[in-house]
Order: structure tokens, then C-alpha cells, then sequence
């Protein structure tokens, strides 16, 4: 499909302006410069109750420009108006569906293995492609085998107001699971700025969906131990929403599993001597040990001043009971 233009599609609602209400990324010629067609790119949506901001992200991929687009929508049976409003564009959906999922992982993995593209993402239904992502790169860029690429990313609020620029600096596997000194320390890959070959996702075997916090740390990983390349594009590429609904926003959770990921994927990791297999392991292991320390100190004043869970839980049942007796 080639991508609609502005006025193609529906209205925005009223006072929506800029990108990607009113304004559109430029287009590109039916073929490449060559006069061959272009790689068909397939965009995977997954949505559960984000009607507050799934018609931004739905508008900013569909008014990418490129002329061979295939974007679904997999939606786990939402009971606010998103499927209202993806109907309202259904027009221009190669596929959607709304019915209930075992989450977003397994709902990634069936609209990925629906397409058809030479390269694919997912953009979850809070997050957005940046204004002339798919054109700038493949006109600046292009597409080779083995490959995935990487822009650069904004944080935007809730208003889609830009937080931060973010450029990632992971460049090989060890750069990866080495989670203290690079991922957690601004290094990391925001999913929105990567576009990877679809058949690499495919033969990985896609996402595990029994992790719910870190599935797309471990594909990187994954995409790694398969021999891809990574390359860094510095073309604005993807929107990551910061609101207070995310999962991410469970940080005790999402660090357990991103050290549990890193340790496995070292583990199985055959280009690591064993020296340095040993040494990245146990940094994980004391770092784990002292984010636990840091993060039980931050839940309370008894923490705070060093009394451990056995002491401090009990108290804490005893007060939340004498609370709930006192109402």
C-alpha cells in the first residue's frame, strides 16, 4: 500500500495541530531511483485501552510517505473507543482485529508473522513514527541484509511535547548485557528507533511471551547471537511516550528482568571467553544486589535508616491493619 495523503484521511479532532494532524512527511516516487520497487516495510500496532493516544500513533505511521507500506493493528479487546477509531481509519489498515490476547508480546508475534515486508517494527499504540522516518531512510540509508537499524528517538509527554533526544550506543552483545555501565547508563536502545530485517525476526523466533518487561531487550540480544549487524542512522526515527500508565514505570520489575534477560543471553553467548562470561555475570549479580539495597531503602523511613524486610513488613501489616480498622 502507499501511504494516504493528509487529506485522505479523516478530520483530527478539533485543536490537534502539527505532526501528525496537519502536517504530513514528504513522499516518495512509486520506485527507486533504480525504477525498482521499494522494500516493503510492515508495521505491527499493538493496542489494549490507549484510545488517548492510539489515533496519533495510527495517523503518524500512515502519513509516513513511502510507497510500500503493510500495517496492522492488534488490538486485546479494548472497552474504551480505540476500536472506534480504528475503524475510522480501517480504510487504510492492511489487517486489524480486536479480540482478546495473552498480551502484547503474543499479540506482536501474531501481526508479525501475518506481514509480508522486507523489514518490519512494531510501534506500540502510545508511542509514534517521527515526521519523514520511513523517507529519510530510505533515501539517505537504504537496506541491506542482516541489518538492523537504529535512528534516533524523542521522549514526548502525554501532550506529545518533546522531553529528550536519545541516541543509543549499544554496538555488540557485550555492549548489551553490560547493564550497569552501558544499557542503564544512557546507552540503552529505545524500541521505536529500530527497523529490522523481518526474516531476522522470524528465524530468532520472534519475542518470548512469557517475558512481559523486557522482550524487546532480549530480541536485540537474540538479533545478536544470529550474527546482524547494527547501524546507527542519526535520522529521527521514532517517539517513546512517557506517561504513568506504562509498564515500564514498574522499575523494580523491569530491572529484575533486564538482569535476568543479560545473564541468560551471556550464559548462551558463544563469543565470550570464559574469563569475561565470569566477569560479566558477576557484575550483574552485584549490581542486582545492590539495586535490591538501593530500592528497598527508597519504599520508607524504617528502610531508610537500614532495618531489613523481616523486621519492617511485619510493621508495616500491623499499621495498614490497625489503618483499615481505624475506617
Amino acid at each position: 500500500m502507499r501511504c494516504p495523503k493528509l487529506n485522505d484521511l479523516p478530520e483530527p479532532p478539533k485543536g490537534k495541530i502539527g505532526w501528525p494532524w496537519t502536517e504530513e512527511s514528504g513522499r516518495l516516487p512509486d520506485t527507486t531511483f533504480e525504477a525498482k520497487p521499494w522494500p516493503r516495510i510492515s508495521i505491527v500496532t499493538p493496542s489494549f485501552n490507549q484510545g488517548q493516544f492510539i489515533e496519533e500513533t495510527i495517523r503518524s505511521i500512515l502519513l509516513q510517505g513511502y510507497p510500500a507500506l503493510e500495517y496492522l493493528i492488534l488490538d486485546g479487546g479494548s472497552t474504551d473507543n480505540s476500536v472506534e477509531i480504528i475503524k475510522k481509519y480501517s480504510p487504510w489498515l492492511s489487517y486489524w482485529v480486536s479480540e482478546p490476547d495473552a498480551g502484547q508480546s503474543d499479540s506482536i508475534n501474531r501481526g508479525l508473522k501475518r506481514v509480508s515486508g522486507d523489514f518490519a517494527t512494531w510501534i506500540n499504540s502510545d508511542d509514534l513514527f517521527s515526521k519523514n522516518a520511513l523517507v529519510e531512510h530510505a533515501s539517505r540509508i537504504g537496506f541491506a541484509p542482516d541489518t538492523v537499524y537504529l535512528g534516533n528517538c524523542s521522549y514526548i509527554d502525554v501532550t506529545g511535547k518533546v522531553l529528550s533526544l536519545h541516541r543509543g550506543r549499544v554496538q555488540s552483545l557485550e555492549d548489551l548485557v553490560r547493564v550497569k555501565t552501558v544499557w542503564n547508563a544512557g546507552g540503552h536502545i529505545v524500541q521505536p528507533e529500530v527497523l529490522f530485517p523481518h526474516e531476522l525476526f522470524l528465524a530468532v523466533g520472534g519475542l518470548d511471551c512469557n517475558n512481559h518487561f523486557t522482550m524487546d531487550f532480549d530480541l536485540w540480544g537474540k538479533f545478536f547471537l544470529a550474527g546482524a549487524t547494527f547501524q546507527y542512522t542519526d535520522i529521527p526515527f521514532g517517539m517513546f511516550r512517557e506517561h504513568p500508565d506504562q509498564k515500564i514505570n514498574d522499575v523494580l520489575r523491569t530491572t529484575e528482568s533486564l538482569l535476568s534477560t543479560a545473564a541468560q543471553l551471556a550464559r548462551v553467548a558463544g563469543c565470550f571467553s570464559e574469563e569475561t562470561r565470569k566477569e560479566i555475570l558477576v557484575g550483574l549479580d552485584n549490581y542486582k544486589e545492590q539495586y535490591l539495597k538501593d530500592y528497598w531503602r527508597g519504599t520508607g523511613r524504617l528502610a531508610k535508616i537500614g532495618l531489613p524486610p523481616m523486621i519492617v513488613n511485619p510493621i508495616r501489616r500491623v499499621r495498614a491493619k490497625l489503618q483499615k480498622d481505624v475506617r
